[in-house]
């Protein structure tokens, strides 16, 4: 399994609408339920209008494009990371699955996850080329 470290620091709020968020932006994930509004996002880019907000998380993602059909990679991965101490947040879009650790966990958790026989890609860089 590959694993590539995103540069970008993230946040993790609440807010009480989506209405100032451009979903645009690369690394915007939103999640809403009858109880909340959330938003995972780059920290730089965070709305003012955040009820609650927790900074400080970096993250990786699961390379390739993720079939529907493949069972229990996230679990590998959260395992290794518990095994460890090291508590997560994940997000995921259609093709793939996001990981979040605390910043201050972040190094460990990936070479944990390297230690685990998990191929750790060389992060790229925050802004796409021109």
């Amino acid at each position: 399994m590959e694993l590539e470290p995103l540069s970008v620091r993230f946040s993790v709020c609440k807010v009480t609408d989506y209405s100032r968020i451009d979903i645009s932006q690369p690394f915007v994930f939103t999640g809403s339920t009858d109880k909340e509004k959330s938003l995972v996002c780059p920290t730089d880019i965070v709305p003012d209008h955040t009820t609650e907000r927790d900074d400080g998380w970096r993250g990786f993602r699961i390379s390739g494009q993720l079939a529907f059909s493949l069972i229990g990679i996230l679990a590998r991965i959260t395992q290794v990371l518990a095994e460890n101490k090291i508590g997560v947040f994940a997000v995921s879009t259609f093709d793939t699955d996001y990981v979040l650790t605390k910043e201050a966990n972040f190094e460990r958790a990936v070479s944990a996850l390297r230690d685990a026989g998990c191929i750790i890609r060389e992060a790229p860089s925050p802004f796409p080329s021109p």
